[in-house]
This record gives C-alpha cells, sequence and structure tokens, in this order.
C-alpha cells in the first residue's frame, strides 16, 4: 500500500465523525410534511441556528474584550462575526424563491412554530441592545435556554460596553447612559452620538474610529438579514399573518426600519 494514502481503517468511528458529529447533524431533520421542498426549509432553518450560535459566541467574545479593554481582540471578533453575519444572509437565497403555494403546501404542519421562539436569535438580539423581558416568556418550557436569556436580559449589550469604553476613554457620557437599566431597550443619547461625532472627526486610524467601523460593518449586516428576511417573508407568504401567530411583514418592516447601534448612523451627519 501507498505511504502516502489515507488511513481508512479505524476501530470506531472516524475521527472526523468524532470532531463534527457529522451522523448527528444529518439525522436531525424531521420534516413534517410529504413536501420534497419542505427538507432545504428545514435544513436552512438548522443552517441560521447554527450561525446564531457562532456570531453570539463572537459578540460575547467582543463584549467581555472591550470590558477588560482588549480593543484588538474585540475587534478580532467583530471582524470575524461579519463574515459569518455574510455566510448566515446567504441563508436566505436556498428560500428566497419560495412561491405562496409551495410554502402553504408546509405551512400548516409548522403549527405555531416561528422563528420567532428562537432562543439562540433573542440572545442575538440582545446582544445588539433590543432588550425585552417579554421574550423569555415562549422559553419558560426549557430551562437552559430560560436562564441563558434571562442572563443576558440582565447584561450590557455589545453596544454598551463600547460606550463604557467611550466614557473610559475621556468622552463626556452621561451617568444616566452609563448606569441605564440594561435590561431595557437602549435608547439613542445627544451626548452618545456627540461623542461619536468626536471620535470621527479625528484619527481615521484610531483605536475608537476602527473599533466604530467594526461595530458599523456589524450593524449593516444585520440591516441587510432584517431585510432579507423581510423579502423572503413578502414573497412567500404576502402580507398574511405570520407563523406563531406573529404580525408577519408588518412586524419585519418594523424591524428593518430601526438602527442597530443608532449614533454610529446619526453622528455621520455631523462629522
Amino acid at each position: 500500500m501507498s505511504h502516502d494514502a489515507p488511513n481508512l481503517d479505524f476501530a470506531g468511528s472516524t475521527p472526523y465523525e468524532d470532531y463534527v458529529k457529522a451522523d448527528v447533524l444529518t439525522h436531525l431533520q424531521h420534516p413534517v410534511s410529504d413536501d420534497p421542498g419542505e427538507l432545504v426549509f428545514l435544513v436552512t432553518t438548522q443552517v441560521m441556528e447554527l450561525w446564531f450560535t457562532v456570531i453570539v459566541h463572537e459578540w460575547e467574545t467582543a463584549s467581555g474584550a472591550l470590558r477588560e479593554d482588549r480593543t484588538d481582540v474585540a475587534k478580532d471578533a467583530l471582524k470575524r462575526s461579519v463574515r459569518e453575519l455574510a455566510a448566515l444572509n446567504a441563508s436566505w437565497r436556498p428560500l428566497a424563491g419560495l412561491t405562496p403555494a409551495q410554502f402553504n403546501s408546509y405551512r400548516d404542519a409548522l403549527g405555531e412554530g416561528s422563528g420567532f421562539q428562537s432562543a439562540m436569535y433573542r440572545r442575538l438580539e440582545f446582544l445588539l441592545g433590543e432588550k425585552s423581558a417579554s421574550m423569555l416568556v415562549p422559553h419558560r418550557g426549557t430551562p437552559r435556554a430560560h436562564a441563558e436569556l434571562e442572563k443576558a436580559l440582565h447584561e450590557p449589550s455589545l453596544y454598551d460596553e463600547a460606550v463604557r469604553l467611550l466614557a473610559r476613554r475621556g468622552y463626556d457620557i452621561p451617568e444616566a447612559v452609563l448606569r441605564r437599566d440594561v435590561s431595557q431597550p437602549y435608547e439613542p443619547s445627544p451626548e452618545v452620538e456627540a461623542a461619536w461625532t468626536e471620535v470621527y472627526s479625528g484619527d481615521q486610524n484610531g483605536e475608537l474610529a476602527r473599533l466604530g467601523e467594526a461595530l458599523s460593518d456589524v450593524a449593516e449586516l444585520v440591516w441587510r438579514w432584517r431585510n432579507d428576511h423581510l423579502v423572503a417573508t413578502r414573497r412567500a407568504m404576502g402580507a398574511k399573518t405570520g407563523t406563531g401567530g406573529s404580525a408577519g411583514v408588518a412586524w419585519l418592516e418594523k424591524r428593518a426600519g430601526k438602527n442597530v447601534f443608532p449614533e454610529l448612523w446619526t453622528a455621520r451627519s455631523y462629522v
């Protein structure tokens, strides 16, 4: 046998299987209808959940690093998350061409199931500062997810940590912002806007300007995610009530219109 040939003989499962758990992953699909198109919907949704998990990990890493004044570590995590967000956003492509009839063929089988109920996506939104205690309610029956969400609700968001860093760097951030109840949604502040205006009016290669741009890259791709979700939903079901009783397109339109890390965008008008 050639010494260049890969080893194909293993006593148990392959090292690849031991690490990736491919056999588990590829047997987690249990369609609830007879429609041949349902599998792509199910797998795409599961892939999205995996990307949510990675992105939450990156943003929690970035938040912790900002808290410790390790801005390079935070920027690296944010840059990785931008590439991961691009991959997440590309997940809409297999679903983007769904006609209403195709979606309807298995929509009823979803019952009250909705992406609105994703615990990992909710953690992602909490890290963006989109806090809401009511969003814990659907997870009361799953203690681990509920506990993780409750913890995330009461922790500073990624943006809270960035604003606190601005204060430690000498920018005039009000105590009301620094000591705000972080379990509530973030509200824009004129003083935070002024701080970012000052950052962007200074050294473009400075630590804080580069951090601001990394956060802006994240915000832009989150906005694209929300818009792609809106377009895919509008194409598949028009203005009907969403799965799980949500307002569907109307709710998504409201979400898509919101700025992520708001003062990073409004400050640009004053630079």
